[in-house]
């Protein structure tokens, strides 16, 4: 059945339309039309006004729906996240570990393969292999120097659910990232005190994004620019958390000019934990190590679009391109983070005070 959504201000990866009717039906984007073109079987739905934008996409989340899954890497921890995490407007994900033992990293890869979710893209590892200098909340009991071996292991188990691993490429030669790269994992340098030049080498050898510009990396000094600077110079994909705590809003617009259409959102999002490894304290605005180590932000990507526009400058289309159309094109889906024909009817409705209005998955409203 043809479902159009009217009345709404849509933005739809390229453009925003604002006197248009978008359809779809269960197999995903028919078009945009005219209102006096939509069919006339078609179910109609008055958006009465709302912002209509493509379902956004993070990259890097941790924890949702009260569940931190590397605590609990359990099919109902799986399925009470990807819940919160779609009500609120994101409609794909990686679930992320942080540094953690093998034995957490296989029960996690067990539960996203016997576990699907619609939404859910696969495994994002954010660690084990990352500088101690600049391990941030990660706990250095887990730090470890890649060997071929393991990492040629993990890929096999991981058999496609692995999506992205975040290293440092200062320890990590050049045939492991390759290795990665050859098994169809995302690599993204993070947590790294690399130099420029160690930056650059990683880069040609096939990392093609940074985890969480400007945090826990090498920092960009005019004499020796580090990870930032080489990854300016390479033009490659970086995430930001645009939360005003993990970098200052006047960071988020620096690192705007610096990447443009390489530069997407990420939530680095946690939950509350007192049990395993990674103890998160809730705090007003933040998660913290016991500590009071900055270990997560409390952001919805929604949240983060929200703060792009208010506090940084970027234009709305902008801010959500870089929540949906930017990290679809670092995972080379082009059936996500648009409005085109044959795209999935992914969609987020939201009022002008960024709340939630309603939200499809793969066609299904979830409201």
């Amino acid at each position: 059945m043809l479902t159009a959504l009217t009345n709404g201000i849509l933005f739809t990866g390229t453009e925003r339309i604002e006197n248009g009717a978008l359809l779809f039906d269960k197999e995903g984007i028919k078009g945009i039309v005219g209102k006096n073109k939509i069919p006339p079987d078609a179910i109609i739905v008055d958006c009465k006004g709302a912002f209509v934008a493509p379902g956004l996409i993070d990259l890097q989340i941790y924890g949702a729906g009260g569940y931190l899954f590397s605590a609990k890497p359990s099919a109902e921890a799986l399925h009470a996240m990807a819940e919160a995490i779609v009500q609120s407007g994101t409609t794909s994900f990686l679930l992320t570990l942080a540094t953690n033992s093998v034995p957490v990293y296989r029960d996690a890869i067990h539960t996203v393969r016997y576990n699907p979710h619609p939404a859910l893209l696969g495994l994002h590892l954010e660690g084990p292999y990352i500088n101690p200098e600049k391990k941030g909340a990660h706990l250095e009991e887990f730090i470890k120097v890649p060997t071929t071996e393991e990492v040629g292991a993990m890929c096999d188990e991981a058999k496609g659910i692995l999506k992205m691993m975040t290293l440092a490429p200062e320890v990590t030669d050049a045939a492991i990232i390759q290795l990665l790269v050859n098994s169809g994992v995302i690599v993204s340098a993070g947590h790294s005190n690399a130099t420029y030049e160690e930056g650059i080498a990683g880069f040609e050898a096939g990392i093609e994004t940074v985890t969480h510009f400007f945090n826990a990396m090498s920092s960009l000094h005019h004499r020796a620019t580090g990870l930032p600077g080489a990854t300016a110079v390479a033009n490659v994909y970086a995430s930001i958390i645009a939360d005003g705590i993990h970098v200052d809003f006047s960071t988020v617009v620096l690192s705007k000019k610096i990447l443009g259409k390489k530069l997407f959102l990420i939530t680095d999002a946690v939950e509350e934990s007192l049990e395993g490894p990674y103890l998160h304290v809730k705090t007003e605005d933040r998660f913290t190590l016991s500590d009071g180590t900055l270990s997560g932000s409390k952001l919805t990507l929604l949240q983060a679009v929200k703060n792009c526009v208010q506090y940084c400058g970027i234009p709305l289309d902008e801010a959500l391109r870089m929540a949906s159309t930017y990290p679809a094109n670092l995972l080379g889906a082009k059936n996500l983070g648009r409005f085109e024909p044959g795209a999935k009817a992914n969609i987020v409705l939201f009022d002008g005070a960024f709340n939630v209005l309603g939200v499809y998955l793969e066609s299904k409203n979830q409201q």
